[in-house]
């Protein structure tokens, strides 16, 4: 259930927030992409496994990377 935004609360607190929920949500629907692994019920190949994972992990790094300070190089002749 989603909490309501406090309209008192500071930057650093709702990235807490929205960063717990958001997270949380993450987790849980890989762990629902790990029960599609179950061979009784399930048929795929190896490259499915590998086009789902390559672009997830596509995601993560994009993700990651709006993170990162980015760092500006000064360019010299």
């Amino acid at each position: 259930m989603r909490k309501p935004a406090n309209k008192n609360e500071t930057p650093k607190e709702r990235f807490k927030r929205l960063a717990t929920l958001r997270t949380n949500v993450v987790i849980d629907r890989l762990r629902i992409l790990g029960n599609l692994s179950n061979r009784q019920l399930y048929d795929y190949a190896e490259e499915d496994i590998d086009k789902i994972f390559s672009v997830i992990n596509k995601q993560v790094k994009a993700a990651k990377g709006k993170f990162e300070r980015y760092t500006r190089h000064e360019f010299k002749l």
